[in-house]
């Protein structure tokens, strides 16, 4: 097969892996010494690791580092840690080095790769498949973290697994019987005890008990899940320009739910509309002081 011919079958190939390929895939299609040698200085091959390649017109394409990470390890290698919590939403993004979990007893080191070895192949529940890269499951990405984050980091990560609904608590206690000795395990125990205790609210449940106050403090009766300035609000007293978010549990918790919610605030509040929130243990716990804040508020706008 000449290497004209082989290009449609590199590009098919790259493109199944993140724009990403390996030297013996290359060999395999049969694209000589030579030939990878020529497409590397005309810039059409680009060396990542050694032994792997990103094709040039797919440099730009999702997951390049982390397919070129996985490829650059042997077989049965994961996207692991910080990366793989990114691709789950629970971490923000990382650049290089890339975690991956290889088999113990692999010598090979990349840089811009970082490695975490293991005894055994993790179970097969702890795996998954996302665009074809492999990578660990939500449940036992939250076990890794617990051997690398702080409590408090770990407890972020956590909460926007529940928001994002990737995670649920019988997936953590599973993932720790299955690694009992696994490092980290302590913490996740108790980061998972930790949150599981606090008690939850829907945003209707929130937005009951919010009118269920409003009406007891004799006080106006806002709009619902009102739009104004483009956004919808949970509630919204027009005239007096004051908008009240209800962050409940479920639909608040974790880093990016609380940048959301800033931009949000930002955005009305350059509407020329005031933003307060309450929690939903202001409104279990403090309902009195809630209707007294909400009484001044109204004052202050009539």
């Amino acid at each position: 097969m000449g290497v004209d011919h082989a290009d449609g079958r590199v590009a098919t190939l790259a493109g199944r892996q993140g724009g990403v390929i390996t030297y013996a895939q290359l060999r395999t299609l049969g694209v000589g010494r030579g030939a990878i040698e020529h497409r590397l200085l005309s810039g059409s091959l680009h060396r990542r690791h050694r032994g792997v390649y990103v094709v040039g017109h797919l440099a730009k394409a999702p997951l390049v580092e982390e397919f070129a990470a996985v490829l650059a390890c042997p077989d049965g290698s994961l996207v692991s840690h910080h990366a793989a919590a990114a691709l789950h939403g629970l971490r923000p993004p990382v650049v290089p080095p890339i975690d991956v979990t290889v088999r113990r007893g692999d010598p090979r080191r990349h840089p811009g790769i970082r490695i975490h070895a293991v005894s055994t192949q993790l179970d097969p529940a702890d795996t998954l498949v996302r665009a074809g890269l492999p990578i660990t499951a939500p449940a036992r990405t939250l076990l890794d973290l617990a051997a690398v984050l702080t409590a408090r980091d770990l407890r972020w990560a956590m909460e926007e697994a529940r928001v994002l609904r990737v995670v649920a608590e019988r997936d953590l206690q599973a993932v720790m019987e299955r690694y009992p000795r696994q490092r980290g395990v302590g913490l996740l125990r108790g980061a998972v005890g930790s949150t599981g205790s606090e008690p939850r609210m829907t945003r209707s449940e929130a937005e009951r008990r919010l009118i269920d106050l409003i009406d007891a403090a004799g006080l106006p009766a806002p709009a619902l899940n009102a739009r104004i300035a483009g956004l919808e609000v949970d509630t919204l007293w027009r005239s007096e320009r004051l908008v009240v978010e209800v962050d409940g549990y479920a639909f608040h918790s974790g880093r990016t739910a609380f940048e959301r919610d800033r931009r949000r605030d930002a955005a009305l509040q350059s509407a020329g509309l005031r933003v307060t929130r309450l929690s939903w243990r202001q409104l279990t716990e403090e309902p009195l002081a809630v209707a007294v804040l909400l009484t001044r508020l109204l004052d202050v706008g009539a």
